[in-house]
């Protein structure tokens, strides 16, 4: 029996501190299905998970961030952790990278705190959404639709909320992944110029 995503490459962009169950789980979830899913971060060697309430494993980065192009890749996924997106997103290459699948249509799925880089790539604006709470006004203020769900799928845009979820999140993941571009999923937000905002990895005021 054919596997549903070969021939699929999915980019998976961390740094550290990201949940590592929500690393883990949907990487093998993809590579089951026999996708090719490539660790891309701007760390270099290795990168190092969150476990619960203490540090957990490192992780062999496949792909620095430097030499990523979304162009190689079919899909995206952004796990989650309360401090990986939040150094993601204060990195203007990541940002871009996370945009442009956007901007090519391509599927993305996201959890718990990894929606932190949908806001601040612009991409959420009259999207339904949904993540880990305290995210939820993030997301308002950027325009999207959040609800309360285990799993919300919004052309090709797939979210959940925590790694309770992680089920119905990896379901929907490939099933959304499978079918490839979605018209839908677009970068609707103006974007933003981060050349402009940040100066030395710091938001100019």
């Amino acid at each position: 029996m054919a596997q549903k995503l070969e021939n699929t490459r999915v980019a998976v962009l961390v740094t550290k501190g990201f949940e590592q169950v929500e690393l883990e789980e949907p990487m093998k979830a993809l590579r089951n299905e026999g996708a090719d899913a490539v660790l891309v971060s701007p760390d270099d060697g290795k990168v190092k998970a969150w476990q619960k309430d203490h540090w957990g494993d490192d992780f062999d980065v496949d792909m620095p961030l430097q030499q990523a192009s979304a162009d190689d890749f079919d899909a995206l996924l952004l796990p989650g952790g309360v401090m990986n997106p939040d150094y993601l997103r204060q990195n203007e290459d990541a940002v871009g990278f996370v945009r442009t699948f956007f901007e090519q249509h391509k599927p993305v799925a996201s959890i718990c705190h990894g929606p932190w880089m949908l806001v601040e790539a612009d991409v959420v604006q009259g999207r339904t959404v949904t993540s880990y709470p305290s995210v939820r006004t993030d997301l308002e203020n950027a325009g999207a639709n959040w609800v309360d769900q285990e799993v919300v799928v919004d052309e090709g845009l797939v979210t959940s909320r925590n790694p309770g979820d992680l089920d119905a999140f990896c379901a929907k993941m490939v099933e959304e992944f499978c079918e490839g571009k979605h018209e839908g999923q677009t970068a609707e937000g103006d974007g933003r110029d981060y050349s402009e905002r940040h100066e030395g990895g710091r938001p100019m005021t």
